[in-house]
């Protein structure tokens, strides 16, 4: 019997996978302590030197990204004061802090993915907001709602302990600080610790090198804003890893080196991504109140194939799949749809997308070969994608040269380069666009415990895998706030959604509280459990990503990880939503027991 096209794109897809599968999974990279810890220096904001704090605030929330930013600017909407954020970074942004590297910009329009817009009056400059911008909005955001002030910079919290007696959290920090809290909030999401690849000789190289995280323009010459790269005229650079980092910093490293070789061991899937400046005139008109909330929304349900809005206001590479799916489904049939033929519908969809994307790369990549090489072969949604109008392009330029290792990643770093095959590439300096830990143990992201009730440590009570309500509440650990995307709405192709919302929840119940005298709320352990039970894998995703090329998405293609964030609410990010808005509005909170005044 011969064999179909979608038969044989399966088969292409299972083999590239078999390539690049592991048995180390996320241990294959190192974490950047001891010898690597000279890889997390700050080279943006010189520390400066201050008293320990041994004071008391309402609320400490640790990480100053957008997390911090949105729950200190909900709660203060809320009528809450006396916010203090610890962060480890120079200043505020989170993963906006430390990613300055050439060409960095968000991947979702500016519009839904920079927050408090309306709030602040700001309009985006570009459809895609470049990482200048975004961190400067961040900055805004700050000044706006006075954060500067009582906020600690360079600092890494160490401890937090729940002192049962006064009914508040003792805060301890690296820098001497000993202070209590009646409310704690973590907002360390996972783009904050960088990581490297666990090659041999990785300390032995005796060029220059740095993590794309922590960009050395005084090496490169430049700066953020996009002054050109002029001190690499004459040097060999290496940048080893083709997601998303190197799709947005390779076109800036091609027009300023003498050679750029590109170690890539996965090809990214790169759509366009039709960037331009935003119209001032155009945005007077939609920017009425409520417009960024209706934004989001409308982003949600056009992302999800289960939705039927009426309009599509982004309207791009991202909600196309989605729409194409829709498309499918509506179709007219000869009878009921069967669940096979939705699976079916869903994998044709996935099908025509990529072979569209896979051909953009002949149309513009002038070298059949290397154009072969730049193909993505896995369904779109196995990893995050990635969108780039000059990417592919600057493999046409001669300084370029992309060094595939089909699927096996570099062999490992020698004193004078980056082996990949047997072959060494003799380098000045190599770049590390390997990325963060996503799937390790949450407290080890972290860098601090937590200790709650009964001295329990939350890294006891998550030993088998993070446990929560709405991803928001944990048992045993009153009056403590997660604010984050999983187990909750988990809807990673807009994060900052997630993280609206959660804020929203630490203000309501925060306020909630403040009107009624409450001393403390902590979730109950039934009501965690209920919750946990409503996150039961989805056996069609499961089934999907088992079947993904390996990346973040799947645990490295080791199976579910019990430290994804990837596990949300059953029904889906919009049902989510709209489920969450009603908790909130209703003012039982249910599922939350308070003690105290009232």
């Amino acid at each position: 019997m011969a064999t179909t096209p979608t038969e044989a794109l399966r088969r292409k897809y299972a083999q590239e996978r078999a390539k690049r599968l592991r048995p180390d999974g996320n241990d294959q990279y190192l974490a950047l302590s001891g010898r690597f810890r000279h890889y997390l220096a700050d080279p943006y904001i010189e520390r400066v030197e201050r008293e320990p704090k041994h004071d008391h605030v309402t609320v400490a929330f640790i990480g100053g990204g957008f997390a911090g930013l949105l729950t200190a600017a909900r709660l203060q909407d809320a009528g809450i004061g006396s916010v203090r954020i610890v962060e480890k970074a120079g200043g505020f942004g989170g993963t906006w802090y430390w990613n300055r590297y050439p060409g960095a910009q968000c991947d979702t329009a500016a519009l839904i993915y920079m927050p408090l817009l309306e709030e602040t009056g700001h309009m985006p400059a570009e459809r895609y907001a470049h990482a200048p911008e975004i961190l400067e909005h961040c900055d805004r955001i700050g000044k706006q709602y006075g954060l500067h002030d009582d906020a600690l910079f360079h600092t890494q919290a160490t401890d937090l302990e729940w002192d049962e007696t006064a009914r508040r959290w003792i805060v301890r920090t690296d820098r001497g600080d000993e202070f209590t809290a009646q409310f704690i909030g973590m907002g360390t999401g996972p783009l904050h610790v960088p990581k490297l690849p666990g090659l041999a000789g990785i300390d032995t190289f005796r060029g220059h090198s740095f993590h794309t995280s922590r960009w050395d323009y005084g090496y490169t010459g430049g700066d953020p804003a996009g002054a050109p790269m002029d001190r690499l005229a004459d040097k060999r650079v290496a940048i080893i890893g083709t997601g998303a980092t190197a799709v947005q910093c390779v076109p800036h490293l091609a027009r300023s080196c003498r050679d750029l070789f590109v170690f890539q061991r996965t090809p990214s899937s790169v759509d366009e991504r039709g960037n331009a400046p935003l119209d001032p005139q155009w945005f007077a008109r939609i920017a009425s109140p409520g417009w960024q909330q209706h934004w989001m929304d409308n982003f949600v349900a056009n992302m999800s194939a289960g939705e039927l809005p009426d309009q599509d206001l982004v309207n791009d590479g991202w909600t196309d799949l989605a729409q194409r799916i829709r498309g499918r489904l509506s179709a007219p049939r000869s009878g009921p749809a069967s669940f096979a033929d939705l699976l079916a519908d869903f994998e044709n969809a996935d099908h025509e997308k990529m072979s569209e994307i896979r051909a953009r790369v002949d149309a513009i990549v002038a070298d059949p070969a290397t154009a072969q090489r730049l193909k993505a072969w896995y369904r779109q949604l196995c990893k995050r994608p990635c969108f780039h109008d000059e990417y592919l392009s600057a493999y046409n330029l001669p300084a370029v040269h992309l060094i595939d290792t089909d699927g096996r990643g570099v062999e490992r770093i020698s004193p004078a380069g980056v082996v990949a095959a047997g072959t060494q590439y003799p380098v000045d300096c190599i770049i590390y666009a390997s990325g963060f830990e996503v799937g390790t143990e949450p407290t080890r992201r972290y860098g601090f415990d937590l200790t709650g009730r009964d001295r329990v440590r939350l890294s006891e009570h998550w030993s088998a895998g993070m446990r929560s309500m709405h991803g928001v509440h944990v048992h045993g650990f009153p009056n403590a706030f997660l604010v984050q995307l999983g187990q909750g709405g988990n809807f990673v192709a807009n994060v900052p959604h997630n993280l609206n919302d959660a804020a929203r929840t630490v203000a309501a119940v925060v306020a909630h509280m403040t009107r009624r005298g409450f001393d403390t709320v902590e979730v109950t352990k039934d009501a965690e459990a209920a919750w946990m039970q409503l996150l039961a894998p989805n056996p069609v995703m499961a089934s999907f990503l088992a079947g993904c090329t390996p990346g973040y998405y799947n645990n490295e293609g080791q199976g579910p990880s019990p430290h994804s964030l990837l596990a949300g609410y059953s029904a889906g990010a919009p049902a989510y939503f709209r489920y969450i808005e009603q908790w909130r509005n209703s003012g039982d909170f249910a599922g939350l027991e308070f003690t105290g005044r009232d």
